[in-house]
């Protein structure tokens, strides 16, 4: 009787010691649907690989910002997270190609094709970065909201926008387009909103309501401004560490679940719009003499961003401007 309890002892200590637990942390709540759907998805892994790999995923924002929780990757107290945007970019600039302002409009099905077609050239960028991408998620169009109504694309001059601190891209729509940029941290823009240090912002409307932001303006513009992008990531040096027998499955339960999360977000999305308007934020529609000045500004700002060279390179944008059927 004591020999079998040493070995099960033995057994349970040698599970203990060679299961890999790789550590993430995100800003979605563990309540919604994409909290939930990756709740589902760390318990798959965990069964499918008999408990060799398991993910801790830190929610809600528990563990800082996206800035922060780069700052706790690169010194390894962390195995990675969901990046977007700015910190998505300071990873693989060459990413940010999809947010290039007035370059989708309302065409959500383009730009999701887009970027899956682009897949494989930004997971070589990610790698390069010893990164590994498990993959995207489709956060949807972004839209400007306000506090003031903003008949024309010109009207936005004299806003006092928010943006996010050292946003290449943003810098370069801000200065191209003639806004009032007023930089800050995402948790403060609501109360920003509030004291109106700040009468615009910009994101996805699940993010807008998701942050409240909608209690705080009374006006969107109906003009998708860009399309938003993230990215699962994980450091190669933890990748690495789980056994090449279960990658090719991690990464397959890893892809279902992120395709569940952004049918969600088209649906919340959809959802969020409709509570806004019902709300009663009044919805702004552009002219086509806005669509077309939108498109001299969207030129020049990637023209300013290629001369300046500090986010995209040359052949990501030569490769965007290929799937979209545009001669550079």
């Amino acid at each position: 009787m004591k020999k079998i309890s040493l070995i099960a002892l033995s057994c349970l200590f040698a599970t203990n010691v060679y299961a890999v637990k790789l550590k993430f942390a995100v800003l979605t709540p563990k309540q919604n649907s994409w909290g939930k759907a990756l709740v589902k998805m760390t318990k798959e892994i965990k069964k499918a690989t008999d408990g060799d790999v398991k993910f801790k995923i830190y929610y809600g924002g528990v563990k800082g910002d996206e800035p922060v929780v780069k700052r706790l990757v690169h010194t390894d107290m962390l195995d990675g997270g969901i990046f977007t945007g700015k910190t998505l970019g300071e990873i693989n600039g060459d990413v940010r190609v999809m947010e290039l302002p007035f370059t989708f409009y309302h065409d959500r099905e383009k730009a999701l094709n887009t970027l899956n077609k682009l897949s494989p050239f930004f997971n070589k960028g990610f790698k390069a970065k010893k990164f590994v991408n498990l993959g995207f998620f489709e956060l949807g169009n972004v839209y400007f909201v306000s506090q003031k109504k903003t008949a024309n694309i010109e009207s936005l001059k004299g806003l006092k926008i928010w943006s996010w601190p050292g946003d290449d891209l943003v810098d370069a729509m801000i200065k191209e387009m003639d806004l009032i940029s007023v930089p800050a941290p995402l948790p403060d823009v609501l109360s920003s909103l509030s004291t109106g240090i700040i009468e615009a912002a910009y994101a996805p409307p699940l993010g807008i309501v998701a942050l409240q932001w909608n209690t705080k303006v009374k006006y969107l513009v109906n003009f998708p401004i860009s399309y938003s992008t993230g990215a699962f990531l994980v450091t190669e040096k933890a990748w690495n560490k789980i056994p090449e027998k279960h990658r090719a499955k991690v990464k397959e339960i890893a892809n279902k679940y992120i395709s569940k999360v952004n049918s969600a977000n088209m649906g919340d999305n959809k959802s969020a719009m409709e509570e806004m308007e019902k709300s009663g934020v009044e919805f702004i529609k552009f002219s086509d003499d806005d669509i077309k000045k939108a498109e001299a500004y969207r030129e020049k700002i990637i023209n300013r961003l290629i001369t300046s060279g500090s986010l995209f390179s040359k052949d990501a944008l030569s490769k965007l401007e290929g799937e979209l059927g545009k001669k550079l």
